[in-house]
This record gives structure tokens, C-alpha cells and sequence, in this order.
């Protein structure tokens, strides 16, 4: 009867395995802005598009004139980073989504305010 638990448990622990399997593969990769990547205009972007936990957004930029700040939704809706946010600066970063609303903005002077910034949900 020893056997016959130990190998409950393994088959169990396959399955579970298994049941989780299809959540990391579901995971997608998004070029924020698409094909014209990370620039003006971009905030309509994420319109139609369905995000999860676990996609990753890509920023591609050029980084001699534009950057990427995580922030919270006040910072969102008045084009302002605090001082304490980190400021992604390589011009190919990539955030992975965590479940909620996500917020980025680019903090060089009248970007934000032109249209640099997404908004997204995941689920």
C-alpha cells in the first residue's frame, strides 16, 4: 500500500505540472506602438488588444531621445514621474505584466504630453 501512495502523490504532482504548463506558454511578447515602436502618438495602442499576466511588453526606442518610466496612475494622467521611479533607458526594455493596470510614460519634456504613454490592463 506504500507503493501504491507514492505513486499517487507523483501522478499528482504531474498533473499540477501539467496544469500550469499552458499558462507560461501562453505567455505573448507585445512591441509597444507595434512596427513604429516606442514614439509619439502611441497611447491608443493598447486599444483591442487583450493583455495577461505574464506577457511582456517591449519598448523599442531610440534612446538618445526618449525613455521609458514606470508609474502609477496620478503620474499617468499628469505626464510625471516621482523622483524615486527608475527610468528605462536602453531603448529595448521589456517589462513583463503583472495582473491589473500598468501605466508608462516617456519623461523627456512634452513626450508624455504628445501621446508616449499606454495604459494597459492584464488579466
Amino acid at each position: 500500500m506504500a507503493k501504491g501512495r507514492g505513486s499517487a502523490i507523483v501522478v499528482a504532482m504531474v498533473i499540477m505540472g501539467m496544469l500550469m504548463l499552458p499558462q507560461v506558454a501562453e505567455a505573448a511578447s507585445y512591441v509597444v506602438g507595434g512596427a513604429g515602436g516606442w514614439t509619439f502618438n502611441v497611447d491608443a495602442w493598447p486599444k483591442g488588444k487583450r493583455f495577461k499576466a505574464g506577457d511582456t511588453l517591449v519598448f523599442n526606442y531610440n534612446s538618445g531621445i526618449h525613455n521609458m518610466v514606470a508609474v502609477d496612475k496620478k503620474g499617468y494622467d499628469s505626464c510625471s514621474a516621482p523622483s524615486s521611479a527608475k527610468v528605462y533607458q536602453s531603448g529595448k526594455d521589456q517589462i513583463k505584466l503583472k495582473k491589473g493596470q500598468s501605466f508608462f510614460i516617456c519623461s523627456i519634456a512634452g513626450h508624455c504630453q504628445s501621446g508616449m504613454k499606454v495604459a494597459v490592463s492584464a488579466s
